[in-house]
């Protein structure tokens, strides 16, 4: 199996049936799996899953039962993925799973040892100034440039995988794994990925300025503990 992309799932029931729609393009490619995480969903994910799943070769769900994370999710799947090429991206359609195409491209052009991660355009101000902000933080207090964090599909080979150690289980692991793709000195290349609204539902932490406070102080408390492991020779 060349790539497992691992989308992980939370209540999006209503968004299902047009992503697996959308992953019609990337499973037509050879070698590919589509792994969608039920992480813990409570309204009828499963169900959908189950009717519709067997109408999509190359795509298949995992079950988390309680949802642990968003980190969680991913983890889960990307433990039960085959690929050579790991990889995952978000499931409420702000940016398109067909994305993954161009990144994988990356790997062709640069070979199989590379991180590849998109680089989100046609974003809101406020929010376009709220990553810039997050980006020079992250930047300056770990040492190493970072950019858009957050920004999907994210890309790897499968041994950076396996080289994890206490990987984090909420939105940190976006964080986590670019981090430690730059501080590994493996190489690193973006593309842009357009990102536009959420087809159904609503953000869990881009409501509104207090959970986005919420979200900041989380990611500060695992920055100052990247910066702690940094110091005691963290590989």
């Amino acid at each position: 199996m060349r790539f497992s992309l691992i989308i992980p799932c939370y209540n999006e029931a209503d968004t299902i049936p047009l992503l697996l729609e959308r992953c019609k393009e990337v499973i037509r490619y050879p070698d590919v799996e589509i792994i969608l995480v039920d992480n813990g969903s409570i309204d009828n994910s499963p169900k959908v899953l189950l009717n519709l799943l067997p109408k999509y070769p190359g795509c298949r769900s995992v079950r988390v039962e309680k949802n642990k994370g968003y980190g969680f999710g991913i983890i889960s799947g990307l433990q039960a993925a085959k690929g050579e090429i790991l990889g995952w991206t978000h499931a409420d359609m702000q940016t398109d799973p067909q994305d993954v195409l161009h990144g994988l491209k990356l790997f062709d052009k640069y070979g199989p040892n590379v991180f590849v991660k998109g680089c989100r355009y046609g974003r809101p101000f406020t929010d376009t100034i709220f990553t810039i902000g997050m980006s020079v933080f992250e930047s300056v207090l770990l040492g190493k440039r970072m950019w858009d964090i957050n920004a999907q599909p994210t890309l790897f080979p499968r041994s950076f995988f396996e080289a994890w150690q206490d990987a984090p289980h909420d939105f940190s692991l976006d964080l986590y794994a670019y981090f430690q793709a730059r501080n590994s000195k493996i190489p690193v290349y973006r593309y842009p990925v357009l990102f536009g609204k959420r087809v159904h539902g609503i953000s869990r932490w881009n409501v509104n300025w207090n959970e986005k406070r919420k979200f900041i102080m989380r990611t500060f408390d695992f920055s100052f503990q990247l910066k702690s492991r940094i110091k005691k020779g963290m590989k």
